[in-house]
């Protein structure tokens, strides 16, 4: 198949951590397309509580190895998300949706990414299990000695609890 019949998405965020939702956003995309590529935002600004290769990790082995040969993880920092679209020929963003709330703070972003290069974006509802599930929820918990089990992998769960861990 040529790179021009490749039927590629990009699933942005910061995944920071991988959430069992967005491993459910993950494993249906690339049902629906050919490669993801599952773009981790990095703001060298900003310290996130996972560095981005420890992202990175996390979210190849939160794949299983079927689904992980057709997805491509990359970071990118300081670049419109049009522009990476762009760069690994992505014609598509595909965002996993909650809630309400959710369609309301990306569909903006859904326009303006159309209306600077036609790039459209594919909203998939969430499992309803993991509705109430972010990163930043899950880091909450987690830092409070919360159980965060069945919301994100084992390993990101273990991780979250040595972050609390005294040394």
């Amino acid at each position: 198949m040529s790179d021009q019949q490749i039927r590629r998405a990009v699933c942005p965020g910061s995944y920071d951590p991988i959430t069992l939702g967005h491993v459910d956003v993950l494993l249906r995309a690339a049902a629906l397309y050919d490669e993801v590529v599952v773009a981790v935002l990095h703001n060298p600004s900003k310290s996130g509580t996972f560095g981005i290769d420890e992202r990175i990790g996390f979210i190849e082995r939160a794949l299983p190895e079927a689904v992980a040969a057709r997805v491509r993880i990359e970071a990118f920092a300081g670049r419109l998300l049009v522009d990476v679209c762009r760069d690994v020929g992505a014609e598509v963003v595909v965002k996993g949706l909650r809630g309400g709330t959710d369609y309301a703070y990306e569909l903006p972003m859904a326009l303006m990414n159309r209306h600077l290069t036609g790039v459209e974006t594919v909203f998939l509802p969430g499992a309803p299990a993991f509705e109430h599930v972010s990163s930043s929820l899950v880091k909450e918990v987690a830092r409070f000695g919360g159980d965060v089990s069945g919301l994100v992998p084992d390993e990101v769960r273990d991780a979250l609890a040595a972050l609390r861990s005294p040394s």
